[in-house]
This record gives C-alpha cells, structure tokens and sequence, in this order.
C-alpha cells in the first residue's frame, strides 16, 4: 500500500498484474531476481549509479545491480526493432507498468502530520475511513489520501538519489522534495523512470528553515508527540536527543519524494503505445530540455518536412505523368 507496486495483490497476481509473478505465468518468487550472496541482495542501490554497458549481465556480473537487460538483454523487441532504440533513453519500466496500483489494493499518495492530535468531544481518538476502509484521518497520523490506477511521475534517472538532510536549508514556500533522482537528459547514464510521487506535509525548524527530528513515540510526560499531542514538545526532545540544534520555533512545510516504480509489470500487449509520450500532453509533457517528436515542434523543421512532402508529390505526378505520356506516344505507334 505504502510502496503502489508492492502489495498484497501480488500474493498470487495474474498476467495483467505482474508478468514475472503471475501464478498462471512464469510465477517467479522474489529471489528469482533478488538473488543474496552474503547478505548482500541484488537490486537498486541509491548510493550508485545505474550499471555503465546496457547488455545482458545477471547481478553477480555487475556488482549485484539488477536491471530487466539482466534477463532480457538490450534488443528485447522482436517483432518492432524501432522500439530497442528507446533502450538508451527510456528505461523497460516506463512502458512497461503504465500504472501502479492496479491490484485493487489503494496506494497513499499524501500524507499530513499538521492535522494530527485532534480528538472527539468525548477525549476518544477519532479515525475515519472511505468507502474502500482505508484511513482518512487519524488521530496518531493525520489526513491521508489513497489511489488506484494511479499513472507514474517521470524524470531523468542514473540510479543515484540525492536526499535533505537536517544541514540543509530548505524553503518553505515551495514543496520541498526530500529526495531528487540523479541524471540529467545528455548525461550518458540516466534514462527516464517511473515515480511514485509522494506528497505530505510536515513539521519543520520555521526559525532556521530546515527539517527536524520530533520524538514520536513515548508515554505521558518523555515529550514524545503520541504520549501528549505536543509538536512543539515533541520537536525540542527529538532534537535534543539526537544533539542537534533546534530554533525553538516550528511551521509545517509542503514535502515530496520519489520512490521508483518497478514492480507490476504488464504484459506487452497492455504496454504504454506510442503516443502516450508523443504527444502535445502525454506523459512525457513536464520532462523539457530535448526535442520530443509528436510533443515538440520546430518551425523550420515543420517547413522543411512540409517542403519534402511537397517535392514528393511533385516527384509523384511528374512521374506519373512522364509514363502516362510515354504510353500514349507508344499507342500511336
């Protein structure tokens, strides 16, 4: 629920949730890609960039990175090679999970610690819920809200993720995003991936605009936030236990992160089709600093493609009228 592509649905998931888990299809385990060599599980690790050749390697060939070129190598489009031309810029899970949270099991995708702490008229906490069950509002956490079906954020990607940290400074008046996917378009290693993009708000240092540490967990009397419903309180214990400075004054501040989108995979023929991403508002719309073909347009080179269209249709009747001319000279003969 938390993760959109990880859930419970994929206990024992069909073909139109997960290619590679269904039970009626290859019904791989999560070892079959995750493979452990002491303690060390393959998979995407933050801290490194995406692997440097995109060919067939298993994890233990590359530094227990695992990518879908690991079993299905770099040209995996058989029957339309022009798509294996994509694989440089686009990565496999862009097309090939055009949604997350597709299970029927919903996904939060906002959550607001500033609405914590209310409680009945009658001192009882108050949880509410929609017509799924899922929570709403909770006394302990907040507002929530859940999705399903939900169409992926995208950005460039290297495998690498940049985080804030308590040094940082941040500024309140925009969403601060906790964490930022490395790469950029030209960059040579990064390639656009899907995202989870996970929204909430939460409380903040407003004196010195950075994020902080509040203590949440404790009873009565320890200043923790769910022993006495205090922020503030909450906020001056937690920085003080972990030794780090704290303004005294606290705010609520706008925050995202990313979270790569990599399970609930579906199968080809439920794939994102071309115009999804070529197109004026495809899902590509946001992603700018590159030439995009159906999204972009450049005038000169509208004029010049209009110009060949022209000169080949010229071409077209001057040939078609050279042979019917050389056919009526010949009748004659």
């Amino acid at each position: 629920m938390k993760h959109g592509d990880l859930d419970s649905s994929l206990l024992r998931p069909d073909k139109k949730l997960d290619i590679h888990m269904a039970v009626d299809g290859a019904d791989m385990s999560c070892t079959a890609c995750h493979t452990t060599v002491n303690h060390r599980i393959s998979g995407r690790y933050y801290t490194e960039p995406a692997p440097a050749k995109r060919e067939l390697a298993l994890p233990k060939d590359d530094g227990n990175r695992l990518a879908c070129e690991s079993c299905h190598g770099t040209r995996p489009h058989r029957k339309t090679a022009k798509l294996n031309d994509h694989a440089d810029t686009v990565a496999c899970q862009t097309c090939h999970i055009p949604h997350f949270a597709r299970g029927g099991v919903p996904t939060k995708m906002w959550w607001d610690w500033s609405t914590a702490g209310r409680f009945a008229a009658d001192g009882k906490m108050i949880v509410e819920k929609d017509e799924r069950g899922m929570v709403t509002y909770h006394t302990m956490k907040g507002g929530m809200a859940w999705e399903e079906h939900v169409a992926p954020v995208y950005a460039w990607y290297d495998g690498r993720m940049s985080y804030v940290d308590l040094a940082d400074t941040i500024d309140p008046a925009t969403v601060v995003e906790l964490n930022r996917p490395g790469g950029a378009y030209g960059d040579g290693s990064a390639r656009i991936f899907p995202f989870k993009y996970y929204t909430g708000r939460q409380v903040y240092d407003a004196g010195d605009n950075q994020l902080v540490i509040p203590k949440l967990f404790g009873p009565k009397g320890s200043g923790a936030f769910w022993g006495g419903y205090d922020w503030q309180r909450a906020v001056e214990v937690g920085m003080a236990e972990a030794e780090e400075k704290f303004s005294g004054r606290i705010g609520f501040v706008d925050t995202a992160m990313y979270w790569p989108i990599t399970h609930m995979v579906a199968p080809a023929q439920d794939a994102l089709d071309c115009d999804a991403c070529h197109a004026k508002e495809g899902r590509l719309a946001q992603l700018t600093g590159f030439y995009l073909p159906g999204r972009d347009r450049s005038p000169l080179v509208d004029r010049i493609g209009w110009l060949v269209v022209l000169a080949t249709v010229i071409g077209v009747l001057i040939h078609g009228g050279g042979r019917w001319y050389a056919a009526r000279r010949r009748g004659r003969r």
